[in-house]
């Protein structure tokens, strides 16, 4: 007996032993993923020798002596660091996640290829002027050097078996694309209207939805009335509306009110948040180019930063540039337009299936954009018969110069050379706010806006009849009749997606701004310090003081408590400054109980459509709570014969949000702390879903909320974490055009997107702490703090 558990046990650590080994050799293959940062590489493709220098926080400052070349090393670089990541990002805007993910991807794959992004993208670079298209062919060929290295690939290629293609111009326009697509989704908003038409009058829906300036509508329900299954099931996977619109800060002000007596810049764009994070830091130098900022992976240029010139930054205007169309389709299958029938332009589609047969799909386009009803899985059989859903989005124009506006922006020196390369930028729609050495500052909302016809009922708030001509668009606004502005007399100007059209302004940009309690705040920071500074700025990034939490309390406070519990929650929060502070309590509360009674007031309304409209929609709850024109109304629940009270349902959802409070965090109140709740989850594409995840994702605690100018937005509807942070700050930056080598930036995880490195998740901490890394274009100071150096050589 003795002698077999002695063989067993030696099997065992044999087996230990040989797991050990394999794990070891595993590991020690992949760290040769990790890139290559000093010494000589010899690559085809440049025309002359080029630096790169690694500083200690894994930023490459590249050294050219032409742009194309500077581009190359671009390309080159990412590929080093994010391949992975452009692996995937290409594969989202092409519509072939499929192959590599297998069947559960279809249903992504189907609507990309319907929606026609890479399409559109081809039609693009066919305009590009030549610079940009050199440009284009210059980081393709970087990208490609470093894949014809045959280089180890990262962790994600090999548990995935994946091998990545060569590099393409036209991969690099898709992204751009996709970048605009993330910033849209008013159609969403649309398909909403339709879904709660069927169940609510319009006076409700208007009430819930809230658009600027309670414009009217007439009455969807009688307008879709002869389209009595019009997609149930549609709404209930596409329709969000209101509160889900990406967001972002930026402010600038004049010399009159910075301490140095020029420009102060800061920018924090709002994106969901990724492991690895979408920017990418980058500087680099070429004749008559020396520029530095936020790249992203798979593109060439700097989107976000500055050059020794300039500064500039971007928010989302959030304008109404997508539009539906219900399309009456005939007995030969055309549509019907004004003049009578029309055929729908058709594509082939061939989508490859990891594990699977491939799938023909056949896309239909009408006039007004592609159909996509014929693609949403869950709608194939609701969208009614002799109909179809077709989508009309500015960022499909073949004519889209909006890759060339970055490009040129980078090289602008003036304000007469920003505004010109501002012209091409058509999608998304920005705030651009600018900066110079020389004093000034200005704005401009750059973008292609459609014209709707004054006929229009709709007001492109949702889904028009294609047939008919009134709603068509009627042209777009024109670039000089864009809000803009340079030099205001106040010397600031903020941008918070909040309304930013003066009163009288004669176009329409859209009916659903963002709330402006971020743009408020700034206000109020603005106007607390007589001069800014560098300091002065980062502390306003870092503020987590919400005024919509605030606006709110009092109405939540003259809560009648149902338990000792109950009253010291109310206590704590009447004590409370409305600080979405990590280390207190009070946000946790204050968030269990919004989330809880936002579950009160409308999920008996929206049925199949609440867990998708889930959120916190701050100004439809102090509407509710104040009964402005009767609007208390929501608390009752038409589900019950009953009226509930909006008395009854604050004390009944203060009760269950302390209930499930206790269980989540348990019952110590005192242990209780925001920032671990509202942990800062950056998920990583697509092995979060894996329980290899862990290693791959990026988690830190955060503070914040959805309104405060610090974002951290939730989904209430992630029972796992509801209050997870997945919306922030991607990226920020503050540019001092006194001394632009004190400028500060930083984003939201790390530079390398292998998780093997160092440089990995090494931004995380300092991000939610509202820590920088300097923004240093000066080669000496760059040299100074410590590099690595790269060479790379022409082959010959």
């Amino acid at each position: 007996m003795r002698a077999v558990l002695r063989w067993l046990l030696l099997g065992v650590s044999t087996i230990g032993l040989l797991c050990v080994l394999f794990a070891g050799s595993a590991y020690l293959y992949l760290r040769q993923s990790l890139p290559k940062t000093a010494g000589e590489l010899h690559l085809s493709g440049l025309n002359y020798p080029v630096e790169v220098l690694r500083d200690m926080y894994g930023i490459p400052h590249i050294y050219a002596r032409s742009v194309e070349d500077a581009h190359f090393a671009l390309g080159f670089v990412h590929a080093q660091d994010r391949l992975w990541q452009m692996e995937m990002s290409r594969r989202i805007g092409a519509g072939r996640l499929a192959e590599i993910l297998g069947p559960g991807a279809l249903e992504a794959d189907r609507f990309m290829r319907t929606l026609g992004v890479r399409r559109a993208a081809a039609a693009n670079l066919r305009n590009y002027d030549d610079a940009t298209k050199a440009a284009l062919e210059a980081y393709a060929a970087g990208v490609n050097a470093f894949l014809a290295r045959d280089p180890v690939l990262p962790p994600e290629f090999w548990l995935l078996r994946v091998s990545p293609e060569p590099w393409t111009p036209l991969d690099s326009v898709t992204w751009t694309k996709m970048m605009a697509w993330d910033l849209g989704g008013n159609w969403r908003s649309e398909l909403l209207r339709m879904r709660l038409a069927k169940t609510l009058p319009m006076a409700r829906i208007q009430e819930f939805l809230a658009p600027d300036s309670q414009v009217s509508l007439p009455d969807l329900k009688e307008l879709y009335g002869k389209l009595e299954r019009q997609s149930r099931e549609l709404a209930k996977s596409w329709a969000t509306g209101g509160d889900f619109a990406h967001g972002s800060n930026n402010w600038v002000v004049g010399g009159a009110r910075s301490a140095s007596g020029k420009p102060l810049l800061a920018n924090d764009p709002h994106l969901g948040l990724t492991a690895p994070p979408v920017w990418y830091f980058a500087h680099l130098n070429a004749p008559q180019m020396d520029v530095i900022g936020g790249t992203l992976p798979g593109v060439p240029g700097i989107v976000l930063g500055r050059n020794e010139r300039i500064a500039w930054a971007f928010t989302n205007t959030g304008p109404d540039v997508q539009d539906l169309y219900i399309e009456k389709i005939d007995s030969a299958g055309n549509y019907l337009a004004p003049g009578g029938p029309r055929p729908f332009a058709v594509f082939a589609e061939t989508i490859k299936v990891k594990g699977a047969a491939d799938e023909q799909l056949k896309v239909r386009v009408s006039r007004h954009g592609p159909v996509i009803s014929d693609v949403v899985s869950s709608a194939l059989d609701a969208v009614p018969r002799g109909h179809a859903l077709a989508l009309a989005w500015t960022a499909l124009a073949d004519d889209d110069l909006s890759m060339q506006a970055g490009l040129k922006i980078a090289r602008a020196a003036d304000w007469a050379g920003f505004l010109e390369a501002a012209r091409d930028l058509y999608a998304p729609q920005q705030n651009v706010l600018y900066a110079d050495v020389d004093g000034n500052i200005g704005f401009i909302a750059a973008g292609r806006v459609p014209i709707r016809k004054p006929a229009n009922d709709l007001k492109g708030l949702a889904p028009a009849p294609g047939w008919d001509a009134r709603y068509d668009w009627a042209g777009f606004i024109p670039f000089a009749e864009l809000p803009q502005a340079f030099n205001p007399p106040d010397a600031a100007i903020v941008t918070a997606n909040q309304k930013i059209v003066p009163p009288g302004y004669r176009h329409h940009i859209s009916f659903e701004w963002q709330p402006p309690y971020r743009a408020h705040r700034i206000a109020q920071l603005l106007e607390a310090e007589r001069k800014h500074s560098v300091r002065s700025f980062a502390r306003m990034q870092s503020d987590v003081v919400s005024l919509a939490a605030k606006e709110l309390l009092p109405g939540l406070l003259k809560t009648q408590p149902r338990s000792d519990e109950a009253h010291r929650a109310l206590k704590m929060l009447a004590a409370w400054d409305g600080s979405m502070a990590a280390d207190r309590a009070e946000p946790l509360i204050m968030a269990a109980w919004w989330r809880e009674l936002a579950r009160a007031l409308y999920a008996d309304e929206l049925g199949d459509s609440f867990l998708r409209n889930w959120s916190t929609r701050a100004e439809f709850l102090g509407n509710v709570l104040a009964d402005r024109d009767g609007q208390s109304r929501w608390c009752d629940d038409v589900r019950t014969k009953a009226v509930e009270t909006c008395d009854a349902i604050l004390a009944e959802s203060l009760e269950k949000a302390l209930s499930d409070l206790r269980r989540r965090y348990g019952a110590d109140v005192a242990r209780w702390k925001w920032g671990e709740a509202h942990v800062a989850y950056h998920p990583h594409r697509p092995l979060s879903r894996l329980w290899i995840g862990r290693f791959f994702d990026i988690r830190v605690p955060s503070a914040g909320d959805a309104y405060t100018v610090n974002v951290g937005r939730s989904d209430f509807h992630e029972e796992a974490e509801p209050f997870a942070n997945r919306h922030a700050p991607s990226l920020r930056a503050i540019y001092d055009l006194a001394d632009p080598q004190a400028s500060l930036f930083i984003h939201s995880g790390g530079q390398s997107g292998n998780p093997l490195s160092s440089h990995y998740r090494a931004f995380a901490a300092p991000w939610a702490r509202g820590e920088y890394v300097p923004m240093l274009t000066d080669r000496r100071r760059i040299e100074a703090a410590g590099v690595q150096r790269l060479a790379l050589v022409p082959r010959k």
